[in-house]
């Protein structure tokens, strides 16, 4: 099969946007073409940026009025095939839904919170088949079955917020697939997902697909998301395609520059699996026995305290100087909640939290300013985490003047010099504000934000979870230098497993408030003992060894 049996060909596009009133001086979309036959995975491929939603949103003709399709045909149609830019509004509007659907990124912001998911996906078939409301409602519960929701014709009436956010994408399954397109586009659709449930909606999405021999678009930075899907894969890098290929022969042999860059920024399983050995054992810095924390349950018009919430229940852990220690389980495991009573942002039930044989829940305001310094946190989302408002010297300098580190502002202004250094980016960086920089940049100005107080141990809560793939294996390099060179110890908070392999030395399994198990890299990933253990391991998505 070939382009010219495609349901979808995609010619010569390019789309430049305009900003009050004048045009960008780079198109975001340029001169791309790709076809899709029917019954095909094609995976678009590329960073953040890139280009790959905006062309996704021209096949829909759903783009912003500030792009400007400068040329280029999107044809769709098996026998028939249509001009997508010569319909008008209303033919568009039978083939948005009815023969193209869509599932976006994040589940929560498609769903309509004040709807119930059954309202939701009844209001998709009435639209288009004018179906009469009992009869759509018999249908919107047949599609939550089809797609894996359990007691479908209770969770009909269930509101987005009392689902978990794997139900919640697959709910947007459901109503993308309500009136069976033709073309299905996937625009990330597990990356907001924990491992285990991202490899539950991708086996549900291609199950799916053989059955309806459905197309599908999918649009990824996820190479090993594209090894599992693909049928042939286009990458894609400031706006233009630089490969096409089958998927196992990109795999096998990429030919570009940047898709070689991209698959070298993937561990496959082999490599994490024989990565690490037996670390020597160390001197502990940091010492957790028994920490609880329970929030409670409080009821009725005196607010009783009738139950407690265990986020974290009766957990010990230990980390050595120098080392790194992996605290890896899904959403809601407790993970946050330990690293928050670690720096004493929530204070723990009982416990104890020994940092260098000091037991740091005893100490007063005073003494406890001197613990914030030894420890910090560099958070998951770096452009939430930092300072609108401030620049980039400022947020670094902030921290120092409130822990007395330097107390002339020319020595601060000389470490945050270094610091930047340290951390890779140029010193004219410091006049620039949040918004002015990439993703990698804003998450750089975080790790240097926490050594600029000169800490014993940096906590990274999901340091990389929001990054591109090759980004995130710059700064998973970074913190590996930055720990070689300063000796520091690290607690690394993450549910990708992926992560883990070429990067800690030790991991704990948290599950529900307890650690389920825990052990050196090696004993962890080639012989689990415990059944989520190993449930985590086997969800890891990897690509073929070349």
């Amino acid at each position: 099969m070939n382009k010219h049996d495609s349901l979808l060909s995609v010619a010569n596009l390019s789309i430049r946007f305009s900003h009050d009133g004048k045009a960008m001086p780079r198109s975001a979309v340029n001169h791309v073409s790709f076809y899709i036959n029917p019954g095909e995975v094609f995976a678009l491929v590329g960073e953040s940026g890139s280009g790959k939603s905006v062309t996704a949103l021209s096949i829909l003709r759903l783009l912003p009025e500030a792009a400007l399709v400068e040329s280029g045909s999107i044809q769709f149609g098996e026998q028939d095939q249509k001009d997508i830019f010569a319909l008008s509004e209303i033919s568009m509007r039978q083939i948005r839904g009815r023969q193209i659907s869509m599932i976006f990124q994040e589940p929560m912001t498609s769903l309509n919170p004040v709807m119930t998911v059954g309202e939701q996906i009844i209001e998709v078939l009435t639209l288009h088949f004018d179906m009469r409301t009992s009869l759509a409602k018999h249908r919107a519960i047949e599609l939550l079955d089809s797609v894996g929701i359990p007691e479908p014709k209770k969770r009909v009436a269930w509101y987005p917020h009392q689902l978990s956010g794997g139900m919640k994408q697959r709910v947007m399954i459901a109503m993308a697939l309500a009136c069976e397109p033709k073309l299905l586009i996937a625009d990330e659709p597990t990356t907001a997902l924990d491992v285990t449930i991202q490899m539950q909606i991708l086996e549900l999405i291609k199950s799916l697909q053989k059955e309806r021999n459905l197309s599908i678009l999918l649009i990824t930075h996820d190479l090993s998301v594209v090894a599992k899907m693909a049928n042939r894969v286009a990458v894609m890098r400031s706006g233009e395609i630089l490969e096409q290929a089958a998927a196992e022969d990109f795999f096998k042999a990429p030919k570009h520059p940047y898709s070689q860059q991209l698959l070298n920024s993937v561990l496959t399983r082999r490599e994490i699996s024989s990565v690490s050995q037996i670390p020597p054992e160390g001197a502990n810095l940091l010492e957790v026995e028994n920490l609880k924390v329970y929030f409670p349950v409080r009821k009725g018009l005196f607010r009783r305290v009738v139950d407690h919430v265990k986020a974290v229940d009766d957990i010990s852990l230990q980390i050595e100087d120098a080392k790194t220690l992996a605290l890896v389980g899904e959403s809601g495991s407790g993970k946050t909640t330990v690293a928050n009573s670690l720096v004493r942002l929530l204070e723990p039930t009982t416990g104890k939290i020994k940092f260098k044989g000091e037991d740091r829940l005893s100490l007063t305001k005073k003494q406890l300013k001197q613990h914030r310094r030894d420890i910090q946190i560099i958070f998951q989302d770096p452009y939430s985490s930092l300072n609108p408002r401030m620049r980039v010297g400022e947020i670094i300098e902030e921290g120092m003047q409130a822990l007395g580190i330097e107390k002339s502002h020319i020595k601060r202004q000389e470490r945050i010099d270094k610091i930047l250094k340290q951390v890779e980016l140029n010193i004219d960086k410091k006049s620039r504000f949040p918004h002015e920089l990439s993703g990698g940049e804003r998450q750089r100005v975080a790790i240097a934000r926490a050594l600029a107080v000169k800490p014993k141990l940096i906590i990274c809560d999901e340091p990389t979870s929001a990054l591109d793939l090759s980004i995130r294996s710059q700064i998973l390099d970074l913190l590996r230098k930055l720990q070689r060179k300063e000796g520091l110890t690290y607690l690394l908070i993450t549910h990708d497993m992926s992560v883990v392999g070429n990067f800690a030395d030790r991991v704990a399994v948290m599950y529900q408030g307890k650690i389920v198990e825990q052990g050196t890299v090696a004993e962890i990933f080639d012989k689990p003992q415990k059944a989520y253990t190993q449930a985590l391991l086997s969800s890891v998505l990897t690509v073929p060894a070349q």
